[in-house]
């Protein structure tokens, strides 16, 4: 049978519909997708990439591809390059034939030299800006499909380019296949569609075996089709080894087929019987992957006895030359099984030929070279440490890494091997590998570190302990002092290693509340760059103008800063509460996990402020994938982040489950930034369902009397809960105190928000004749509109007010704040905005009558009802009403027989569905 064959598609008759409707989507200009393929190896996932890129050509398309290599996964924007260079070399003709083209000189160069084309540093976001623009341009002309085979492999860099484009191309015609191990990490954050591809059934398990194998006796059929258990390539290729009797039937079969991760094995095997030169021919192969060391390859095996040793590969059907001359493996995985059979002796060698046949430039060679080093060399551990740490400046953390820790390797004494090793950790730890990190920072631990090296690997421990064992206190022992020592005149600082250190004090010292770690700060303050300081100044004294000089710091950072400072940029703004700048975007583009992460928080964050609820399950989404990463911390953080949202719904039982997942740990981390806050979202829950006494005692336990205790943004922000909580339990005076001391505080102007909820806690407290202009004046501060859950409980307080007066307006404002209570399934608010408008449309005496005559109870009494089937008592209802207790129970008394009860008790199954 012919082992050139196109691979035919049994059964995946979903996949394919689901491809196909991606693929219909953009080719009619509705709307781009992404689509992730997800399946052991030998499942079809390839096969279905070609299927699907068969598809798109047909249709008109334009197809681009990019498969990931084991041996280039440290290769930063390897994949890139093999998608998008054909791209931009054709974008570059047509600028030398007009007077423009479509990039702006700034993401030319970044492209260029993330592409190689140019020398460089390029910027992580201003290559995923430039890669969108070419996507744009080039699906101008036709729908544009990108297949990345083999994801797991594919380099961080690349991948967060791919990621950036797609989380910005929901309108273009743009079609993003990936294909990806189970085990791989390439479905961590997938923004699109994951389709696990599952085992072939019965009934397309035979039909493929018999198309590929006609003449199979039945007891051999049947014995593959039961080992190979669905596996296609287990099905096609495991009778390829038998012998023709055995296949006929005629001898017996092996005692135990191999399956799965073991069909490796099997291509072992076949690798086994072919001679040496054979094997280094396709070793070298394997090795050089796709893109353009392709030709490095052909040129390797140009002579008269590499073009031999090739054919008699050929003959073998173990792999093939396409039409463009380059290596094609029969399935990835032989390509696997080729590096893994390969003695160390073989891959050294294989890695020593092509790192010659590269310019001595080329960072590739470098890579080769490493890997073809047997014993120490301090001449190529200094290199490798050089381009590591170049590719840690522009955000590339997980590829550094990889490099810093083959320095250590390479390294002659012990004192450079821990120091490289160190910063491997550090690394690894920003880039999406911490439990590694944490692995690196217990080796070292065993290990003398030279004193030079200690602020290095006193911040390893300190990132490990906060991001994966969620424990502060080598934060405020180790911190202090690897500041004292980065300070001192002449000391190495490793490169920004000291306003690194000072943003992990400084979040160890927001979560914590440690004195030692806030006096640590402010000794240092004079010793960091601006930004740190102003980040400090956000968390203790923010001032008018701190969002606007913070921002302004940014737009001053060189590319090296900003990969190096936006997590704590963005941490630091979520805590000015300044969603509306949607300053996340603007470090979308870069790698690493600390950055990303941190990415991910702000836009949870801003989803809860601006309302959009429906976006509160990537909560849960984000803190599973920290988990899965070994970041704990960052778990947990999301698990809070998401508890917003049930507290803002009045889902008691959620927030309940949310709380028994991370309280304890916070408790016992000392995370008083935790503690606080979930207290807070239980008075906030306990708002939604009308219990003012146990929400001010909530809100009062965290700001006890008076402005709040601190400068720090957050206690300012509870001012409009607090003085809800204060008036409905009839502590209008203390109310008022409150507001005075926020407003002589200075609080408005900490961001638009704080001016916003003191506004509209001023509006509560006004006095009759100010009440209405307070209203309004709240509505009027800048930025009013997009606080949506915050403007709408402001609409559904002035709507009561206005009714209780009988004042015109009160129906506007009560329907829209519904509308908005509704949208964002805060289903207590949205009743409560139900009952003011009841009690609007039957305002008088003779309505409440008239229902009274037909048993059914007037708006007051439906209020007065609910309030006491949650247990109020007749004191705590008329705080709550400005009724006296004598009243309430002249109600109770109508509304019991109304509703056919006898007592309290049975209130709350009587109003049930009303």
């Amino acid at each position: 049978m012919s082992d050139g064959r196109v691979a035919a598609i049994v059964g995946r008759r979903q996949e394919k519909e689901l491809l196909t409707a991606a693929l219909v989507r953009a080719h009619d200009g509705r709307s781009g997708s992404a689509v992730l393929l997800r399946g052991e190896a030998g499942v079809g996932k390839s096969t279905l990439l070609d299927w699907a890129e068969r598809e798109a050509a047909g249709r008109g398309f334009t197809v681009l591809r990019a498969v990931g290599a084991e041996a280039e996964t440290g290769l930063a924007f390897g994949a890139l390059h093999q998608a998008f260079r054909s791209v931009l070399q054709g974008f570059q003709r047509f600028e030398r034939s007009g007077p423009s083209g479509p990039l702006s000189e700034y993401q030319r160069n970044s492209l260029e030299s993330a592409l190689g084309v140019r020398a460089g540093t390029p910027s992580g976001f201003a290559v995923g800006a430039a890669v969108l623009t070419l996507v744009e341009e080039t699906a101008r002309s036709a729908p544009v499909l990108l297949v990345l085979d083999d994801l797991h492999w594919i380099d961080s860099s690349s991948a967060a380019v791919f990621d950036f484009v797609h989380r910005r191309s929901a309108n273009l015609p743009l079609v993003i296949v990936g294909a990806t191990r189970p085990e791989g990490t390439g479905a961590h954050g997938w923004p699109g569609d994951v389709v696990d591809v599952p085992a072939l059934d019965s009934a397309d398990s035979a039909s493929l075996l018999g198309t590929w194998y006609p003449g199979l006796a039945a007891s051999t059929r049947e014995r593959v089709l039961a080992d190979a258990a669905g596996n296609p390539l287990a099905l096609t290729e495991l009778p390829r080894r038998l012998e023709p009797a055995q296949r006929a039937g005629t001898a017996p079969l092996p005692e135990c087929l191999p399956l799965g991760g073991r069909l490796e094995r099997i291509f072992a095997e076949h690798l086994r019987r072919i001679s040496p030169e054979e094997s280094h021919l396709l070793l070298l192969g394997a090795l050089v992957g796709g893109g353009d060391l392709a030709a490095v390859w052909q040129r390797i095996v140009a002579d008269g006895a590499g073009r031999a040793a090739w054919e008699r590969v050929e003959r073998t059907g173990l792999a093939r030359l396409d039409e463009a001359g380059r290596l094609v493996f029969r399935h990835p995985l032989i390509r696997t099984a080729v590096v893994a059979a390969a003695s160390d002796g073989a891959r050294r060698r294989a890695h020593r030929t092509l790192a010659a046949a590269l310019a001595p430039d080329d960072p590739r060679g470098l890579h080769h070279e490493a890997a073809a080093a047997l014993f120490p060399d301090e001449d190529l551990a200094g290199r490798l440490q050089a381009a590591g740490r170049a590719l840690g400046h522009r955000g590339g953390d997980a590829e550094g890494a990889l490099l810093l820790e083959r320095a250590a390797v390479l390294s002659p004494g012990l004192p450079d091997r821990t120091r490289r090793l160190a910063w491997a950790a550090v690394m690894s730890a920003r880039g999406g590998r911490l439990r590694h990190a944490a692995a690196l920072v217990r080796e070292l631990e065993r290990s003398p570190v030279p004193p030079d090296a200690d602020p290095l690997l006193a911040y390893a421990v300190v990132y490990a302990d906060q991001s994966h064992h969620i424990a502060f206190a080598s934060s405020t022992t180790s911190l202090p002092a690897v500041l004292d020592a980065l300070t001192v005149p002449g000391a190495d600082t490793f490169g920004d290693l000291t306003d690194q250190a000072y943003f992990k004090l400084l979040l160890a010292a927001t979560y914590t509340d440690d004195p030692w770690a806030w006096r640590a700060l402010e000794r240092h303050r004079d010793h960091v760059s601006e930004t740190g300081r102003l980040c400090l100044r956000a968390w203790t004294d923010p001032g008018a103008e701190a969002t606007a000089q913070l921002l302004g710091a940014l737009d001053g950072m060189t590319e090296e800063q900003e990969a190096g400072s936006a997590w704590m940029v963005l941490w630091t703004l979520s805590a000015l509460d300044c969603p509306e700048r949607g300053l996340w975007r603007r470090f979308a583009g870069l790698d690493g996990y600390a950055t990303q992460g941190s990415v991910a928080k702000a836009k949870s964050r801003e989803d809860f402020l601006l309302g959009h609820w429906d976006q509160s399950a990537a909560c849960l989404r984000e803190a599973e994938i920290a988990d899965e990463l070994g970041y704990h911390l960052n778990a947990l953080l999301f698990r809070q982040y998401h508890a917003y949202f049930l507290a803002g719904r009045g889902d008691e039982a959620g927030l309940g489950a949310v709380e028994d997942a991370i309280v304890p740990v916070a408790a016992r981390a000392g995370m008083r930034f935790v503690l606080d806050r979930m207290t807070y979202l239980r008075g906030l829950a306990a708002l939604a369902h009308r219990r003012y006494e146990e929400a001010y005692a909530r809100f009062h336990a965290l700001t006890p009397s008076g402005a709040p205790r601190t400068r720090s943004p957050w206690p300012h922000s509870l001012i409009f809960d607090l003085v809800t909580a204060a008036v409905h339990t009839r502590r209008e005076a203390e109310a008022r105190a409150r507001v005075e001391a926020c407003r002589a505080a200075g609080s408005a102007g900490m961001s638009d928000r704080h001016a916003f909820l003191l506004a509209a806690a001023s509006a509560l407290v006004a006095g009759e004749d100010e009440a209405e202009a307070s209203f309004r004046a709240a509505y009027a501060v800048p930025g009013a509109e997009q606080w949506a859950f915050d403007l709408a409980r402001l609409r559904l307080a002035h709507g009561s007010w206005l009714r209780r007066r009988h004042r015109p307006g009160a129906e506007e404002h009560l329907r829209e704040a519904h509308r908005v209570f509704l949208r964002l399934r805060a289903a207590p608010w949205a009743s409560g905005c139900e009952e003011e408008l009841r009690a609007v449309e039957h305002p008088s005496p003779a309505a409440d009558r008239q229902q009274a005559e037909k048993g059914e109870l007037t708006g007051q009494e439906m209020r007065i009802a609910r309030l006491a089937a949650t247990g109020l008592t007749n004191r705590e209802i008329g705080r709550q009403l400005r009724l006296s207790p004598r009243t309430i129970g002249a109600h109770l008394y109508r509304i019991f027989p109304k509703l056919g009860i006898t007592s309290r008790a049975a209130l709350a199954h009587a109003l049930d569905g009303r």
